[in-house]
């Protein structure tokens, strides 16, 4: 392994470290400041900060499936390390390593919480739009996997992620039909 390389690895995990922190930091702060009080609202009939224990995904979706949801992000998780590890060592590879590195970080706090509480701590409330309630590892996963969206979509070619063998293996099955 290459020195930049390995230099991409250490801040991969240094910024999966400090992400985890403040999604944790901030759930503890809401839970030792908002369970079982009012909500408080910071911008009128549009934010407010409101605890709620989600022992379900999105929308209250799948409740109490703690196993699946834990399952689902060891995959993830997988599929990230593996692909981070594969990404060569050029820099036009960075926004790659920063977006995985974010919905990773979205994925571990959100586990931790699930594996430790048997609940995510959820506390930020659009009211405005009556959105579900979040968390900032919520925030993590959303705005990452549309920017990684709009990256593959716009930045990357299809040849940029050869680095994954699955273009090969496809030719190969287009070539034999």
């Amino acid at each position: 392994m290459n020195k930049f390389k390995q230099k991409m690895l250490c801040a991969d995990g240094l910024l999966l470290a400090v992400l985890i922190a403040i999604d944790q930091i901030t759930k503890s702060l809401a839970a030792g400041r908002l369970k079982n009080q009012p909500s408080i609202v910071l911008i009128d009939g549009v934010l407010e900060l409101s605890y709620l224990e989600n022992r379900g995904a999105a929308f209250g979706i799948l409740q109490e499936q703690k196993l699946f949801f834990v399952a689902i992000a060891c995959v993830f998780l997988a599929v990230i390390a593996y692909v981070l590890l594969k990404a060569p060592n050029e820099r036009r590879y960075i926004p790659l390593h920063l977006l995985l590195i974010v919905i990773a970080a979205g994925a571990v706090g959100n586990m931790i919480d699930r594996l430790r509480l048997n609940y995510v701590v959820d506390f930020i409330y659009f009211s405005l739009i009556n959105f579900p309630v979040f968390n900032v590892a919520d925030i993590y996963v959303t705005l990452a996997t549309a920017f990684l969206a709009i990256q593959v979509l716009f930045r990357y070619k299809e040849e940029d992620f050869g680095f994954l063998g699955l273009a090969k293996k496809n030719c190969e099955k287009n070539s034999g039909e």
